[in-house]
């Protein structure tokens, strides 16, 4: 009988031991710092998704990296659908599940349409409207109440907005700038049809769904200017599903373990890895009016966090 233990048996237990002090360890530490730290984590994923991204786009058609992109994040699930069954992924309600892929294909259009033309600072700036059109979308769409707090909120962060944009509408390419504001109503109605369907799907559901009909979705746009892409670009693609995933797990741990509103105030990190990943990687340096109007920007969203972290909640009945 051999008795010799397997090659990877001493580090692979060694790496599980850390992991459960360190996990111990911050399990001791409070909500709000745990959360924050999963929310930093989550932006400097997604900075690095969007680096992949964006360089990929500059080397192969935008419709394809698209496709690949999520082609590869279902890729990612498939592992978990294999482990739990396929009927622990069924859908209650399919229909929804593919109008939320449609509308979410919409906003990735316009954003990839624009990735490989504006900086990555300029990106992340836009992307800091988001809570604000999805709050506004709440309003409208599920007749969640529109207080004064969240219309001054909205007029602010629009008026941060066109600090960011105005400046470059005379330049090369500026419009693109208008085109990634576009996907942002767009991105925030996939998301509230995504609330829409929490209440009677599972998180893992709809993230699998999203990943599978985005995947088809973009299919169709992907294949006319279709190049195969090199080993590294495979292996980039991979990548992107990898880092995708991982973000979005940290962004569901964050918003878990601690209130929305402490972790908004972070999100000015993420200006801060992208102004640094887009130095790095493509020589791109942050205009003044960039840093001032994401600060614009996320003043109206932290404040609007916190005005509604105080806000006293309403009774929702059984």
């Amino acid at each position: 009988m051999n008795s010799r233990k397997p090659f990877f048996h001493g580090p692979w237990r060694r790496a599980a031991l850390a992991h459960r002090r360190t996990r111990r360890e911050l399990l001791t530490w409070p909500a709000p710092v745990r959360g924050m730290l999963w929310m930093v984590l989550g932006g400097i994923l997604f900075t690095c998704l969007n680096t992949l991204a964006r360089g990929l786009s500059m080397q192969l058609d935008v419709y394809e990296t698209q496709f690949l992109r999520y082609l590869f994040g279902l890729v990612v699930m498939l592992p978990l659908v294999w482990r739990h069954g396929w009927q622990a992924y069924r859908p209650v309600n399919i229909v929804g599940q593919f109008w939320r892929g449609g509308v979410h294909t919409l906003g990735l259009i316009l954003w990839f349409t624009a990735l490989p033309n504006i900086p990555l600072a300029d990106m992340t700036a836009i992307g800091f409207t988001g809570p604000i059109f999805i709050m506004l979308g709440a309003a409208w769409f599920l007749g969640e109440p529109m207080h004064r707090d969240r219309w001054v909120a909205a007029l602010i962060g629009f008026a941060g907005v066109l600090v960011v944009v105005l400046p470059k509408l005379s330049g090369s390419g500026g419009w693109y700038n208008l085109i990634m504001l576009a996907s942002s109503p767009v991105f925030a109605a996939s998301f509230l049809i995504t609330k829409a369907l929490t209440r009677y799907e599972k998180a893992g559901v709809i993230v699998l769904w999203q990943a599978l009909t985005v995947t088809v979705f973009s299919l169709p746009m992907a294949l006319p200017n279709w190049q195969t892409p090199t080993l590294v670009q495979w292996g980039a693609f991979a990548m992107t599903g990898v880092l995708g995933t991982l973000g979005h797990y940290c962004l569901t741990r964050a918003f878990h373990t601690a209130d929305i509103s402490a972790t908004q105030s972070l999100r000015f990190l993420d200006l801060v890895w992208a102004s640094v990943a887009g130095w790095l990687v493509f020589g791109d340096v942050p205009s003044q009016w960039t840093w001032a109007g994401a600060l614009v920007i996320l003043g109206a969203t932290v404040w609007i966090a916190r005005r509604e972290g105080r806000r006293p909640a309403e009774v929702v009945p059984d």
